[in-house]
C-alpha cells in the first residue's frame, strides 16, 4: 500500500511539474488546440479563398486569378501559425523557454511572409510580361527566377538573424574562398555575362534559326546560364557554351525579311532575239504581277541576258519572296520554275545541256590526191 501510495506521489508530482516545470494538463490541451488547427488548415484556407474567390469574379483581370491560385500553400499553413502561436501561449513557461518559443512563433510567421512574397511573384509575373516586346522572354523568365531566389535568400537571412546568426560576417569570412571559387569558374561567369548580353541583345530568341560559325544550324530551343540549346536539322541537340556566341559570327535567318531565289537559264544558241526578248519580258511581267513576291527598293527583282557560255546564253532571274517561310517559300519557287518552263517552250525555244559542235568541211575533188604504192610501181 505504501508503494501504490509512493508511486502515486510520483506521478502526481510528475504530473503536475510535467516537461520543463510545465503541467501535464496544459501541455495535452496546448496540443489539442495545435492539433485542432492543423486538422482544420484545409477548411480554414478553403472557406478564404472561396471569400476572395467572390471578390475576383467580379473583375476582368487575369492577375487577381491568378493571386487565388497561388495562395493556397501559404492559407494553409497560416492556420498552422496561429495555431502553434495560441497553444504556446496557454502554457506558462519560464523566460529562457518563452524566449525560446517566442523565436518559433517569430521563424513561422516569417516563414508565412516570404512564402507569400515567392508565390505572389508568379502573378507579378503578368505584368512583367508585358516588357516581353521591348526585352525578351528568356530575359524575363531569368528576371522572375531570380526574383524568387532572391526571396528565398532574404528569408534565410531574415531567420538567421532572428536567432542571432549574423549573415555579413559570414559573408566576409567566405570572401575568400569566393574569390577562390572564381578563378576557377571564370568559364562560367564568361558564359554567364555572354548568356545576359544575348538576352540584352537580342542576337536571336526562342524559335529561331541561327549559324554558327564553326559550330551549328538549327532551331534554337532553350537560352540558358551557361550554355544554349540548339537543335540541328537531323533532330539531334548540340549544347553551344554561351561564350562561343561572343567569339563566332552568327547569323539569324529567321530575322530575314525576304528569301531569295537565283537563277541562271541556259537558252540554246539557236533561240533569236526576239524569242529571247519575248521570254524575258514575260518572265518579267509574271514576277511583277505577283504577289508572292517582294518590290521594294532592298528587294528588287532583274530578268536579264546575263552571259554567253560555251554551250548556253545565260538568262539571270532574280526574285525575292515576300514571306520568309521555308515551306511558303519552296511552293514559291516551284510555282516560278513551273511557270518559266511554260514560257519557254511557249515560244518555241529549249533549254541548253552541254555539248560540243564538229564541223566538217569537205574539200574540192580535184585538191584530193590519193597515193597508191602498186600504181607507183607498175609506172616505173
Amino acid at each position: 500500500m505504501e508503494t501504490f501510495n509512493s508511486f502515486n506521489n510520483l506521478f502526481l508530482d510528475v504530473w503536475n511539474n510535467g516537461v520543463f516545470g510545465i503541467n501535464a494538463t496544459d501541455i495535452i490541451i496546448s496540443l489539442i488546440i495545435f492539433l485542432l488547427f492543423y486538422l482544420l488548415r484545409r477548411l480554414i484556407a478553403r472557406f478564404i479563398l472561396n471569400r476572395l474567390s467572390r471578390i475576383v469574379t467580379k473583375t476582368t483581370t487575369k492577375i487577381d486569378d491568378a493571386v487565388i491560385e497561388v495562395l493556397d500553400g501559404p492559407l494553409k499553413f497560416f492556420p498552422v501559425v496561429i495555431g502553434f502561436f495560441i497553444a504556446s501561449s496557454y502554457l506558462e513557461l519560464s523566460k529562457e523557454n518563452q524566449d525560446f518559443i517566442d523565436l518559433l512563433n517569430r521563424s513561422l510567421i516569417t516563414i508565412f511572409i516570404f512564402w507569400l512574397l515567392h508565390q505572389l511573384i508568379i502573378p507579378f509575373s503578368f505584368v512583367i510580361k508585358n516588357f516581353e516586346s521591348k526585352l525578351s522572354k528568356p530575359l524575363v523568365d531569368w528576371t522572375l527566377k531570380g526574383l524568387k531566389i532572391l526571396v528565398i535568400v532574404l528569408g534565410a537571412v531574415a531567420i538567421l538573424e532572428l536567432w542571432g546568426i549574423r549573415v555579413g560576417p559570414v559573408i566576409a569570412g567566405l570572401g575568400l574562398f569566393g574569390v577562390a571559387v572564381a578563378l576557377g569558374a571564370q568559364d562560367l561567369f564568361k558564359n554567364l555575362i555572354s548568356g545576359i548580353m544575348i538576352l540584352m541583345e537580342k542576337r536571336f530568341t526562342v524559335g529561331d534559326v541561327i549559324l554558327v560559325s564553326g559550330e551549328v544550324e538549327g532551331v534554337v530551343e532553350q537560352i540558358g546560364f551557361r550554355s544554349t540549346l540548339v537543335r540541328r536539322f537531323d533532330s539531334t541537340p548540340v549544347m553551344v557554351p554561351n561564350y562561343k556566341f561572343a567569339e563566332q559570327s552568327v547569323t539569324n535567318f529567321t530575322r530575314r525579311h525576304h528569301r531569295r531565289i537565283r537563277w541562271l537559264i541556259g537558252l540554246e544558241y539557236r533561240t533569236d532575239i526576239d524569242q529571247l526578248r519575248n521570254i524575258r519580258n514575260e518572265i518579267s511581267a509574271l514576277i511583277k504581277n505577283e504577289n508572292d513576291f517582294a518590290k521594294n527598293d532592298n528587294a528588287s527583282f532583274y530578268v536579264r541576258i546575263d552571259s554567253f557560255s560555251e554551250s548556253s546564253i545565260d538568262m539571270l532571274v532574280q526574285a525575292f519572296t515576300v514571306t520568309n517561310d521555308w515551306g511558303e517559300y519552296l511552293k514559291i519557287k516551284e510555282d516560278l520554275a513551273v511557270k518559266i518552263i511554260e514560257i519557254v517552250e511557249k515560244n518555241k525555244a529549249g533549254f541548253a545541256f552541254p555539248s560540243q559542235s564538229i564541223y566538217v568541211e569537205s574539200l574540192p575533188n580535184e585538191n584530193i590526191e590519193i597515193f597508191n604504192p602498186k600504181q607507183k610501181l607498175n609506172n616505173e
